[in-house]
């Protein structure tokens, strides 16, 4: 099982892109700090020099009404700030007609749902056998463009991975996409950027860059269902998510378990956080189970105080059993 220790390991620098996307938008944020920088260092200068400089006598400057000053006036308050502006205006609407990328086929279409407070993740294959759902985990295949397709089930959400794309609205009953490729191997951080209630700051998720190889290795075991179980343990906790509220919110597949309100759990143990904020751990997992709204409160899992110690371990085992 894939563990971590903090979300935020994982680098969040919109300047260091690892994707074709996140690259043109780090170029243009370069362009902006240079002529910002520039600008705001010449007007430091200007300031300084006419702070510091031997003013002279009155009668030595010619008054306004007769030409007097207007050079600076063209020149630094007309003629610069038009050619800064419109240069960063042409730059910037260059890069935002090349950012939707659809301009290629996409290799792999993904619809990401965000509700409150998780990110449901559907593969979206031509042929309906192949698809398949995560939560709050994306992987896409390294060097080859993906579609991401968003909506939000409630209210409206803000999808972000700083090192490879800019962010892009989840409107409820509105579908907005964006392409995304990354150009290297690696774990991306991304979360929602727009106050969207309680647990806005928790709302996070990972994007997992894979060789095209080991991306299609993964995608075949999510598709398969839960292995069977026959270890007495693992039983006993098959049985109580099935017996208990779990099986009304969450599903697995090959199992009785058919929610369909919460994140589909078939291969849980294969993910690297539970709920999007915390390692993949037992203790944690266990906490989860029995009081997740003392983790992220506002989450809409309910307090769970029916389990005496012996099911929560077998539960916990099973959910751990889940690869």
């Amino acid at each position: 099982m894939k563990t971590l220790e903090n979300l935020f390991d994982f680098p969040f620098n919109i300047f260091d892109p690892a994707g074709v996307q996140a690259g043109w938008l780090a170029n243009l944020g370069w362009v902006l700090v240079v002529l910002m920088s520039v600008l705001i260092i010449g007007m430091a200068v200007l300031v300084v020099w006419g702070a510091l400089r031997r003013r002279g006598r009155l009668e030595e400057h010619m008054p306004i009404d007769v030409d007097g000053g207007k050079g600076w006036i063209l020149w630094g308050g007309v003629a610069l700030p038009v050619t800064v502006l419109t240069s960063l205006f042409v730059v910037t609407v260059v890069t935002l007609n090349m950012l939707p990328g659809d301009r290629e086929e996409p290799a792999l279409a993904v619809k990401v749902t965000a509700h409150q407070w998780w990110w449901e993740v559907d593969y979206l294959y031509d042929d309906l056998p192949q698809r398949f759902s995560t939560a709050n985990e994306i992987h896409i295949p390294v060097g080859q463009p993906v579609r991401i397709e968003l909506i939000s089930s409630d209210v409206i959400h803000s999808f972000w991975i700083p090192k490879l794309h800019g962010k892009i609205d989840a409107i409820p009953g509105h579908t907005n996409a964006l392409i995304v490729e990354a150009e290297e191997p690696g774990v991306y951080r991304g979360e929602c950027a727009e106050y969207c209630g309680v647990q806005h700051a928790h709302m996070r998720f990972v994007v997992v860059a894979q060789p095209p190889e080991e991306y299609q290795a993964w995608a075949a075991r999510q598709r398969e269902p839960a292995a069977p179980v026959t270890d007495p343990k693992l039983v006993k906790g098959r049985e109580a998510f099935e017996g208990y509220a779990c099986a009304l919110c969450h599903s697995i597949r090959g199992t009785k378990a058919r929610g369909q309100v919460a994140p589909d759990l078939t291969h849980f143990a294969s993910r690297m956080t539970i709920g999007g904020i915390m390692p993949n751990t037992r203790a944690r997992l266990q906490a989860w189970i029995v009081n997740a709204q003392a983790l992220k409160p506002g989450v809409r899992m309910p307090t769970l105080e029916e389990f005496d110690g012996e099911t929560l371990n077998a539960l916990a085992a099973y959910l751990e059993s889940l690869e």
